[in-house]
């Protein structure tokens, strides 16, 4: 278990006293990833990097290495043995980064426009990678050619896997689902639950269904089994009295199964679906949380602050934009579900 050290002081970027991740990216964060085997934390960005940090016991972090892309990087992730980095993102291109070995990074798959988001699925020993192509593709990095091609209904925003339930969010608000043990065949498509555009999707630890956040400050708890529809519902989170953000980032608790969001308000808040209950809500940022991640067992937190591009270009200037990677070590007492109460807890 990681015991922190001294934590850092507060400031408006960090209100919650997070340990600051050292020579963080110097634009856009877009995606933290924690190896399943030890506290490497790989973060991808704007500035085409993407950048890997050992963390130490302690809370402090140790840079270890670097590579990059042609253009900025979108999404990343870790093969399941922990000694190799996926990144992909506006340059087309899947790579694969041997990183534990010291090996040079090498490109394992190419779509015909930017790659949005990627997964490794051990169980199938192949790499997924979502495009707004419109498709998705599935690769044996041994191979040049994909080993199948799926068509989408329309650009892929999110994508989240838990063998065998892959779901996969696109423009246009539709989600398909897919029984991975037949890939080649859509195991249901539905309509968003949610009025507006996706943001995020995450499969639950049980399989049975998954969640989805969107732009409007919504999260939507939605099942697969038709059976267990009644359960279905949606809550509001990331709005201010009339000013509502857009849910960037859902990451479920490796060990007790309920989850964190992040949005564009520069909060995060744990939840538990199952009591339908806001855990813990943490004090915001001065900057959008664009993403966010636990590590293997769960005793770490880590999210970025920095711009999400959620106010478009004009709003961005990366000169004198910050960028922060924050650590929270999280407590047993704001992240474990606690016993069911009369009232929803609907924020």
């Amino acid at each position: 278990m990681t015991t922190f050290g001294t934590l850092t002081s507060t400031s408006s970027h960090n209100p919650n006293k997070s340990f600051e991740v050292l020579q963080p990216p110097s634009d856009g964060i877009s995606s933290l990833s924690f190896s399943s085997k030890a506290n490497h934390l790989i973060a991808t960005s704007w500035d085409n990097q993407v950048r890997c940090w050992e963390i130490q016991p302690n809370g402090s972090s140790v840079p270890k290495a670097a590579m990059s892309h042609d253009q900025p990087v979108l999404c990343s992730t870790w093969k399941d043995d922990g000694t190799t980095v996926f990144s992909a993102g506006c340059d087309k291109q899947a790579k694969m980064w041997p990183l534990l070995s010291g090996g040079q990074s090498l490109t394992v798959g190419v779509h015909e426009a930017a790659i949005k988001d990627i997964s490794w699925i051990p169980e199938m020993n192949l790499l997924v990678t979502g495009s707004w192509d419109k498709t998705l593709k599935y690769w044996d990095t041994r191979q040049s050619n994909p080993a199948h091609t799926q068509q989408l209904p329309e650009r892929c925003y999110a994508l989240s896997v838990r063998h065998p339930l892959m779901v996969v969010a696109t423009a246009d608000r539709n989600i398909v689902v897919y029984d991975l043990t037949k890939p080649q065949t859509e195991y249901k498509r539905i309509m968003s639950p949610l009025k507006y555009m996706t943001r995020c999707v995450a499969t639950f630890p049980d399989k049975q269904g998954f969640l989805v956040g969107s732009i409007e400050g919504r999260v939507a708890v939605q099942h697969i089994d038709d059976a267990q529809q009644a359960k279905n519902f949606t809550f509001k989170c990331h709005r201010d009295g009339n000013e509502i953000y857009a849910v960037n980032a859902i990451n479920f608790h490796p060990v007790h199964a309920t989850f964190a969001t992040s949005g564009s308000d520069g909060a995060y808040n744990f939840w538990d679906k199952d009591s339908k209950q806001r855990l813990k809500a943490m004090q915001r940022s001065n900057l959008p949380i664009p993403c966010s991640t636990f590590n293997n067992d769960g005793t770490i937190f880590a999210y970025a602050v920095s711009y999400d591009w959620s106010k478009g270009a004009e709003n961005h200037n990366p000169a004198t934009a910050k960028n922060y990677i924050l650590l929270h070590p999280t407590q047993e007492s704001e992240i474990k579900a606690k016993p069911r109460v009369a009232t929803s807890g609907r924020k």
